[in-house]
């Protein structure tokens, strides 16, 4: 009979309090987020799936111009020794990697079908090939020199690095992006030869602030390419905090078609977008009526990206389409910035440009050191040795003999010539054939130059300055490998200013821009004659009509009438009639009032000032970017005290108004003495006892105050010889100088 098994006592529940428990719990999975998958390492700028591939890889001797192995034997060697989790995410890692619209500089160089910009993934792992590019092998360059701490894998069988050596600065360079547990990480790629020029500046002048290192960095520079469009000042705060976004426009260019037709062609897009997916957009947008300057799209693209963007008639203009465009698909897309990193492999922290590159020159500080000391034992250790073939070298027959009668030759050896366990080990093991190519002279000159070497390692490790040396020695030699002379290394990102681009009326932006001539008569018919044209002498008019003003301007341009009750009208320069026939009537077009006249008819421009008075001598400076309606019926712009009317606009360009009244009284006062306002009566010019204003300009005091005569000529008389006429607004002025014209003009 079996032995009667006695049941074990069942352990009594624990109370545990939930809150406790769960903030344990959930801390350890945020931590285990973030250290091990999330945020890369401030100093070779890795994730541990991104650095473990790596290691792999170098393990399978996969260096740049070896024989590739199938990506499937990649990630069955690092799954099964470093990363214990789906060969999916191992392979999905190892692709992006090896992409060169995804990775600034890759670090795996893909056979077979690796993805593409349009969003199509990679062929399965059985059918691609990979090995490292000369990048990764400058990542792991001293990895078996003793450069970087090893720790246990996660079976404890086998070591992995904890960080690379990175002789190459990868977390600017390539960027990162991720999404950990409460933080998240998003770093774009950048220029490497650039990051060289900033850490060779940071090692000269420990002091550099973040905005002396943009001078070396102006911004990012995305493998796709792109225009960078944020302000200087903006880029600076983002790199200075480490947090902020990038506006990055797709680059474009016009190319012309026959007839006067032409295509916008777009050769870059933004960062991370899927050229598929924007054209479907784009696409989406056209069939919603939503792009009314598009009237189609077409991808042409075939090793290098190609969009045709068709515009809906020859006449719209390219800036306008694209800004719409940029304003409602991601051919302008932002890119944020929140350099997020683990700060020496240990503390998340948000870091600025200075200290990202301060993180890994330290880095490359300590592998230096950790190298130099390897080397140093390498020396110390041949150095015993060569002393110790330098003694068997001058006793050889002896050394020959014992090893042959004796029977504890080592022991003897030991004894006989008083070496080191290190030298009776080395002569032991030594071959005998090895014994002819010793040499004196050649063991005493190793000797020599390994004594020499290490006096030079030594002084090395006692002195900063060189240690600094050697690395700028590094970076320099990075930068030629990396240089913008070369393929791989040269700027692909540009940057600019925005346009700006206010709001535009799509009827306008469909019209072509031409040249015209406005020609406006007494009894206010109004036609466009196509071009500038010069001499009107030749124009015909109704009856006994004739010409009351012309301007040159083109048909995208507005154009503003002012009437006498003080109202202001606004028309298209595209809707007048043409010069064929003799115009129409202006009071077709706007509501002027019955019994109103036409006072001017003139070009909008944006932006300008505008003297205008009424005939009673009231007046003020108005800006046109305020007298602009939408409506037959126009905007007040002067109030007047009837009988006046609205008599004169001119420009206010100059710093001194000169009025002369229908008195013949000229006065001349400071243009500041006058107030800006949008609508209302104004401020007296000039007082008269009878009569009211009969013209006004403004001119400036350095050139003059100018006139013509009934001849044409023109008259201009120096500041010096207006003295007697200045004065202040409002005064009464006195009579014009000699010669002034006898309308009461200054034409």
């Amino acid at each position: 009979m079996g032995k009667n098994v006695v049941p074990a006592t069942p352990r009594e529940p624990e109370p545990v309090n939930l809150r406790e428990a769960l903030e344990e719990r959930y801390l350890a999975y945020a931590l285990s987020t973030i250290m091990g998958r999330a945020l890369p390492d401030a100093r070779d700028g890795l994730k541990p799936v991104h650095r473990r591939i790596l290691y792999g890889m170098s393990i399978l001797r996969l260096d740049p111009g070896t024989a590739f192995k199938k990506c499937a034997k990649i990630v069955g060697d690092v799954m099964g020794s470093f990363h214990p989790h789906g060969d999916q995410a191992i392979y999905e890692a190892l692709v992006r990697l090896a992409q060169d619209f995804s990775s600034r500089y890759p670090l795996v160089d893909g056979q077979g079908n690796f993805g593409n910009i349009d969003g199509d993934g990679a062929a399965a792992y059985r059918y691609t090939e990979a090995r490292m590019t000369e990048v990764a092998r400058l990542l792991l360059e001293g990895i078996n020199e003793n450069a970087v701490d090893f720790r246990d894998n996660y079976s404890g069988d086998q070591t992995e690095p904890v960080v690379l050596p990175a002789a190459f600065p990868n977390l600017l360079a390539n960027g990162s992006q991720g999404i950990a547990v409460g933080m998240a990480t998003s770093i774009p790629p950048h220029n490497v030869a650039e990051l060289c020029d900033a850490c060779l500046h940071f090692i000269a002048h420990k002091n550099a602030s973040d905005e002396d290192l943009l001078k070396f960095v102006p911004g990012p520079d995305f493998p796709t390419g792109g225009i960078i469009v944020d302000s200087q000042e903006q880029i600076a705060e983002t790199y200075r905090t480490g947090r902020g976004a990038f506006r990055v426009r797709a680059k474009w260019e016009r190319e012309e078609g026959a007839r006067g037709t032409y295509n916008v062609v777009v050769t870059e897009i933004p960062y991370m977008v899927q050229k598929s997916r924007l054209i479907e957009k784009i696409a989406e947008l056209l069939a919603e009526k939503k792009l009314p300057l598009v009237a189609d799209i077409r991808d042409e693209s075939a090793e290098d990206v190609r969009i045709v963007i068709e515009p809906r008639t020859r006449t719209v203009d390219p800036e306008l389409m694209m800004e719409q465009l940029f304003k409602t698909t991601e051919l302008e897309s932002r890119f944020p910035m929140n350099m997020n990193v683990l700060v020496d492999g240990v503390v998340p922290r948000v870091v600025s440009l200075k200290e990202a590159l301060r993180q890994w020159l330290d880095h490359r500080r300590v592998v230096l050191q950790r190298r130099s000391r390897f080397r140093l034992e390498e020396i110390a250790h041949r150095l015993e040795v060569v002393a110790g073939m330098l003694i068997v070298f001058l006793n050889l027959d002896e050394v020959i003999r014992i090893i042959r009668e004796e029977d504890e030759p080592k022991e003897v050896l030991k004894a006989t010539f008083e070496l080191t366990e290190v030298q009776t080990n080395y002569v032991l093991d030594t071959r005998l054939r090895s014994l002819r190519r010793l040499e004196e002279m050649g063991l005493r000159r190793e000797f020599d130059e390994l004594t020499k070497e290490k006096s030079d390692i030594d002084k090395l490790l006692a002195d900063d300055a060189k240690q600094w040396k050697v690395i700028g020695v590094e970076l320099r030699d990075l930068k030629k490998k990396f240089g913008q002379d070369t393929a791989l290394g040269k700027r692909r990102t540009q940057f600019a200013e925005a346009p700006e681009v206010a709001d535009f009326d799509l009827a306008t932006a469909m019209i072509e821009r031409e040249p015209i001539t406005v020609v406006v008569s007494e009894k206010g018919w109004i036609r466009a004659l196509k071009g500038h044209v010069e001499d009107l002498s030749s124009l015909q008019f109704k009856g006994d009509d004739r010409l009351k003003l012309s301007f040159l301007t083109e048909t995208t341009q507005k154009i503003l009438v002012l009437a006498t009750d003080g109202r202001i009208f606004t028309l298209e320069a595209s809707k007048l009639p043409g010069g064929r026939g003799q115009g129409e009537p202006l009071r077709l077009m706007v509501d002027i009032g019955e019994g109103e006249d036409i006072v001017s008819v003139f070009p909008y421009i944006a932006g300008e000032k505008l003297l205008v008075a009424t005939s009673d001598g009231r007046g003020f400076i108005a800006p046109t970017d305020e007298m602009i309606g939408g409506t037959r019926k126009g905007k007040i712009l002067l109030n007047r005290d009837l009988p006046a009317e609205a008599s004169i606009v001119t420009p206010a360009a100059g710093d001194h108004v000169a009025v002369i009244g229908q008195n013949r009284k000229l006065l001349i006062f400071p243009i500041d003495q006058m107030p800006e306002m949008t609508r209302g009566k104004g401020v007296r010019l000039q007082r008269y006892r009878e009569g009211g204003i009969s013209d006004a300009k403004v001119f400036s005091k350095a050139e003059g105050l100018s006139w013509k005569d009934s001849a044409g000529r023109t008259f201009t008389l120096a500041m010096r010889d207006l003295r007697e006429w200045v004065g202040n607004r409002a005064e009464a002025g006195r009579l014009p100088p000699k010669g002034f014209p006898k309308n009461n003009k200054f034409g």
